[in-house]
């Protein structure tokens, strides 16, 4: 209930518990006058001292809580404002003792089976949409606030230092080693084959005026041109044969040529150096910054997309996952308990370990209010309940003072 509802019903139980005492009052006075006429009227003058005794000492109690009766300055009145400092230190000690004990929330929070809830809630997919929008959208604000200069200098660093510590040439080798165990490297020697009959076919006139220019001077012309189409010739068979010839020579040339080079890759250490060194020279700060720029750039640029609104096509996959991880985790209660367990103890532990901050927030908080706000808030929280204590010394009052009259009358 809000603190206008409490407020209404605090002055509802005062009017019916102050109403009930007028009641008494009034029946006493009547009874009182008539009393000498008609005896009987002892009983009900003797209910009804008794429920105003009853119902004023109550009155008195419950008022003196909160202020003085009447304004008098009676002594141990208005306890709360008075007291409200040292009400706040044992209000604060009694929590930090009696609530925030390991046993009592490590019970309480395995009891509450936090994460099969958060797992049925993130499967229904209203909750997972939320949950990929806002996870998205921190993601893209952390990645915004990152700074850029120290963010691609890590970037570098990790780079260059896990490049340079791979060895380039193995690696290179086993590679090969994949592509040759099919041979497939003979595709490559296919497509070589391939683009030199077509550079050869598309560039004759280049080569026959180089030829030209490379004979001697002194050679005739018909030879020359001779000479030229005899060797273009047995170019083109050579080429034609090596493409259709799976067993030409050549190809076998190639073959031994390949593995021998994929050996070298793998356990020449003259190679294996020439590899590293040539890294080196490529791995040069301005490619390595180049390549951290990059890198960096398409990350924001990636980021900058779940930002704002994103598209809830982009966020499709990652409310996928979240579903399917809520599924698994419901599928596997044993999962479920180990991680409510943990989280438990995590939680039990950090509130334990810091049990005399909350009691002192208690006790500074209530130690900050004006003590007539200290008495106004805990009016309103245990107010109503303790009209009814005003309800019952009028009624057990009257209904004493009825038994004490009838007893002496029967004596």
């Amino acid at each position: 209930m809000d603190e206008a509802t409490r407020r209404a019903q605090l002055l509802k139980m005062k009017r019916v518990a102050t109403g009930l005492l007028v009641v008494a009052l009034l029946v006493f006075i009547v009874a009182r006058m008539f009393e000498p006429a008609y005896p009987w009227l002892g009983y009900v003058r003797a209910t009804a001292e008794a429920s105003l005794v009853g119902g004023l000492a109550d009155w008195f109690a419950v008022t003196a809580l909160f202020r003085r009766p009447l304004g008098l300055p009676i002594p141990h009145t208005a306890i709360i404002p008075t007291q409200k400092d040292r009400i706040g230190r044992v209000l604060g000690g009694f929590v930090e003792k009696h609530f925030l004990s390991r046993e009592i929330l490590s019970a309480k929070l395995t009891g509450l089976r936090v994460s099969e809830r958060a797992a049925r809630w993130v499967v229904r997919p209203e909750n997972s949409a939320r949950v990929a929008t806002q996870l998205a959208a921190a993601v893209a604000k952390a990645v915004e606030a990152l700074p850029e200069a120290e963010v691609t200098e890590l970037i570098r660093r990790g780079a260059v230092a896990r490049l340079q510590s791979v060895r380039v040439a193995p690696i290179l080798g086993n590679m090969l080693s994949v592509v040759a165990a099919d041979d497939r490297h003979q595709e490559l020697l296919d497509e070589a084959i391939g683009l030199v009959t077509r550079a050869v076919a598309e560039n004759r006139d280049t080569l026959r005026e180089s030829f030209r220019e490379g004979s001697p001077w002194w050679l005739p012309g018909v030879v020359d041109e001779a000479l030229y189409r005899r060797i273009m010739t047995a170019l083109d068979m050579l080429l034609a044969d090596v493409r259709a010839n799976p067993a030409h020579p050549l190809r076998r040339r190639f073959d031994e040529v390949t593995r021998d080079f994929i050996e070298r890759l793998k356990h020449s250490p003259d190679v294996i150096a020439r590899a590293e060194a040539l890294k080196r020279d490529v791995l040069d700060d301005a490619l390595m910054d180049a390549l951290s720029n990059s890198l960096w750039a398409r990350v924001r640029q990636a980021a900058a997309r779940y930002g704002g609104e994103p598209d809830p096509a982009l966020l499709e996959p990652l409310q996928r996952g979240l579903v399917t991880l809520a599924e698994s985790l419901l599928a596997n209660q044993i999962l479920l308990s180990e991680l409510d367990a943990f989280l438990a103890a995590q939680v039990s532990a950090l509130l334990e370990d810091h049990r005399q901050e909350v009691g002192a927030l208690i006790a500074d908080t209530v130690k900050a209010w004006p003590p007539g706000l200290a008495s106004e808030r805990l009016e309103l929280a245990v107010g109503r309940d303790l009209q009814f204590i005003r309800l019952n010394g009028t009624l057990v009052g009257g209904l004493a003072g009825l038994i004490i009259y009838t007893c002496m009358q029967l004596w």
